[in-house]
């Protein structure tokens, strides 16, 4: 089943609870919150109360966007141990980390393997919560490609680390649809938006449609339960939020009949 939600990182520079109001008002279903801003890394306060302030507007927690490097954050002042603290009092059922700092074509063999000895390190620390850890599909990362992360995969070992999917920009919808068959069950959650043809032009998400239908047909076969959450609205206004939202949630209803 596919629910669509909203990642927090969305709207900076709103507060939780008008972020709360906003996605209950657009008929979403859940909120990934990020550790940016809303809910900062080992301010387990702050987790805790997002959470109930999430849970009292009958919305669920979707993710925790933590902004963890994995194989340098916790060099850099960042350890996990906070970021896991604050995933707990969340109530976030997985963590979204980041796969290093350098693109899987530019990263020595010294560089990847630090970076999944941490993703190892991590997605076992965090199972031991009961939380899973997955990765983001980002550029400048060894995840910047289905190859690379399906080999990271791989090179981590056992099933505890999943990796979310977004669209590479320029891709064609076969492009798409080929990285998320190549991810199978090993997928998290999507995040959804349209750039086109650049990263300066975002859409409105109708003008992606045909795109994204096929996306969503493919992930509404796959088992299991996943948030299709909208990130980078055009303006960030209110009106993008409800626009939007009612395109994604008319979508997941033709894909589920």
């Amino acid at each position: 089943m596919l629910f669509p939600g909203l990642l927090s990182v969305t709207f900076r520079r709103l507060g939780a609870e008008e972020i709360v109001a906003g996605s209950r008002e657009a008929g979403l279903a859940g909120i990934e919150w990020g550790g940016d801003v809303h809910v900062p890394h080992g301010q387990v306060a702050i987790a805790r109360e997002v959470a109930a302030r999430t849970r009292d507007a009958g919305l669920r927690v979707s993710a925790y966007g933590s902004y963890y490097r994995a194989g340098f954050s916790e060099a850099g002042g960042l350890t996990f141990g906070r970021v896991l603290e604050s995933a707990i009092a969340l109530g976030a059922p997985v963590v979204r980390v980041w796969a290093g700092v350098i693109g899987s074509a530019e990263a020595t063999p010294s560089v990847r393997q630090t970076v999944v000895e941490d993703l190892r390190r991590v997605a076992d620390l965090a199972a031991g919560a009961g939380i899973a850890v997955a990765t983001e599909w980002h550029g400048g990362t060894l995840t910047d490609t289905a190859e690379s992360t399906l080999r990271l995969l791989a090179e981590v070992g056992g099933t505890a680390l999943q990796s979310f999917w977004q669209p590479r920009l320029g891709a064609t919808a076969e492009q798409g649809l080929a990285d998320l068959r190549a991810l199978g069950t090993r997928l998290a959650h999507v995040h959804a938006f349209h750039w086109w043809p650049t990263h300066a032009d975002r859409r409105p998400l109708r003008e992606g449609e045909s795109d994204w239908l096929v996306y969503l047909r493919h992930l509404a076969n796959l088992p299991g339960d996943r948030f299709v959450s909208l990130e980078f609205l055009p303006e960030e206004t209110r009106e993008d939020l409800l626009r939007d939202a009612a395109v994604l949630r008319r979508w997941l209803a033709s894909v589920h009949t």
